[in-house]
C-alpha cells in the first residue's frame, strides 16, 4: 500500500492539514497539497492513495491552488454564459437571471478567497435566505453556487467542491397554485390598455393564460416560431430551458390576434421614425431590435389596476392549467400541454373539479333521484 502522511500544523490564526506522500519510484517524501478541514485532509489522502496504488503519479501542478476570489471566478463563469448565449443553448432572459442572483451572491461572498468558503458557511448562509425570504429563493442562489464552485474546480481553485452533495429543499410547501378566471383575465386586458405597454401586453397576457407561457418561454419567441397561417389559427412553438423541453400548440384565437396587432404596430413605427433594425427576428424587443429583458414594472400596474395583491405573472401559468381542468381537460392532458415532465407535477391541480366530474357527478345525483328500493352486493 502506498505511503499518505497528513501532517497537522497550527498557525497563529489557522490550523492546516499538509498531505505528504512517498513516490513509489525514488523513495523521496513530497508535499501534495494542503487543506484547513481534516475531514477533507483525509478524503484527500484516501484518494492519494488509491491513485498511487493504482500505479499512477499525480501532477504537482494540478496541486497548486489558484488564489481567486469568488467574484474572479463568478467573472469567468459569466463569460461560460454568454458563450452558450451565442450557441442559443441559453436565452438572454435566462442569462439575466443567472447575473441578477450572481450579483445578490457577490455582496455576501464576492470578496473571498473560493477554497475559503467552507460546507458551513454555505448552510449558513442558506438558513438565513429561507428565513428572510423562501426555499425557492434559497434553491435559486444554491444552484448558482453549484455553478461557481464547479468553475472552482475547473480553473483549479478550490481542491474539493463543499456545496457538491447539498441538496435543494423541498419547494411543495411553497407552490404557487393561485389562478384567475375569464372575467379577471379580461379586467387584466381591460387594464394593460389603461398603461404604457398597451401594444405588447395583451400578447403576453394570452401566452401565459390561453398557451401556458413561462416568463423565458414568451420573452424567447421568435417571429420563426409562429406560422399564423397554419390551418385554421395558427401555430406557435415554445421552448424552455429549464427542462429543455419543447412544446408545439394551435394558435388560440385572442393570442393570434394579438400578437399580430403588435407585430403590425412594431412594422408601422420603424416605418415611421426610419430605424434600420439589424435583427428583427424577436417577437419582443424594442424598436431597434435589442431584446425586451423584463417587463416587472408594467405587470405590477396592471395588477394594481385590477386590484390583484401578489399575483405573478407565472400565476398566468397556473391559470391555464387550472382553467384547462375546469373547462373539462383531465391531468394527462394538462401535463402533456403545459409541458410538464412528470405528472407529480402536474398533480398540484388535483384539487380541482372539472367538468368530466361534474357531469358524473350529475349522473350519480340522476341516480339517486330515480332509484328504488335496497340492493344486494
Amino acid at each position: 500500500m502506498a505511503t499518505v502522511i497528513i501532517q497537522k500544523r497550527k498557525r497563529d490564526k489557522y490550523t492546516s492539514y499538509i498531505i505528504y506522500y512517498k513516490d513509489p519510484f525514488s523513495g523521496e517524501r513530497k508535499y501534495y497539497k494542503s487543506l484547513r478541514r481534516r475531514k477533507d485532509a483525509q478524503q484527500e489522502a484516501n484518494d492519494l492513495r488509491s491513485l498511487l496504488d493504482s500505479g499512477k503519479i499525480p501532477d504537482p501542478k494540478k496541486n497548486i491552488i489558484r488564489p481567486m476570489t469568488f467574484k474572479e471566478v463568478g467573472k469567468g463563469l459569466q463569460s461560460d454564459w454568454v458563450l452558450q448565449l451565442d450557441k442559443e443553448e441559453l436565452s438572454g432572459v435566462t442569462v439575466d437571471g443567472y447575473e441578477v442572483l450572481l450579483g445578490v451572491l457577490n455582496r455576501d461572498f464576492g470578496r473571498r478567497l473560493l477554497c475559503e468558503i467552507s460546507k458551513k458557511d454555505i448552510e449558513t448562509y442558506r438558513a438565513q435566505v429561507v428565513k428572510d425570504l423562501s426555499k425557492v429563493s434559497s434553491n435559486r442562489r444554491l444552484f448558482i453556487l453549484k455553478q461557481v464552485f464547479k468553475k472552482g474546480i475547473e480553473l483549479n481553485c478550490v481542491a474539493a467542491d463543499p456545496v457538491k452533495d447539498l441538496q435543494y429543499l423541498n419547494e411543495k410547501t411553497h407552490q404557487r397554485t393561485r389562478f384567475v378566471l375569464p372575467p379577471i383575465l379580461d379586467d387584466l386586458i381591460l387594464a394593460s390598455q389603461k398603461t404604457r405597454a398597451k401594444f405588447y401586453m395583451p400578447s403576453l397576457i394570452f401566452l401565459g393564460s390561453e398557451h401556458g407561457a413561462a416568463k423565458q418561454e414568451a420573452l424567447s419567441l421568435h417571429w420563426k416560431d409562429i406560422d399564423f397561417d397554419f390551418g385554421t389559427h395558427g401555430i406557435i412553438r415554445f421552448f424552455r430551458t429549464k427542462n429543455k423541453k419543447e412544446r408545439t400548440e394551435f394558435l388560440m384565437p385572442r393570442t393570434r390576434e394579438a400578437l399580430l396587432q403588435w407585430k403590425a404596430h412594431v412594422e408601422w413605427m420603424r416605418r415611421r421614425k426610419r430605424i434600420d433594425v439589424l435583427d428583427t427576428s424577436l417577437v419582443f424587443c424594442h424598436l431597434n431590435g435589442t431584446p425586451l429583458l423584463r417587463f416587472d414594472k408594467a405587470w405590477r400596474r396592471i395588477c394594481e389596476l385590477v386590484g390583484l395583491e401578489d399575483f405573478h405573472y407565472h400565476d398566468l401559468r397556473h391559470t391555464f392549467c387550472s382553467n384547462l381542468l375546469l373547462s373539462g381537460s383531465d391531468l394527462k392532458d394538462v401535463k402533456e400541454m403545459i409541458g410538464h415532465s412528470d405528472i407529480a407535477m402536474t398533480d398540484r391541480y388535483s384539487h380541482l373539479p372539472s367538468q368530466h366530474k361534474a357531469f358524473r357527478q350529475s349522473q350519480l345525483a340522476e341516480h339517486y333521484e330515480g332509484g328504488n328500493g335496497v340492493g344486494n352486493t
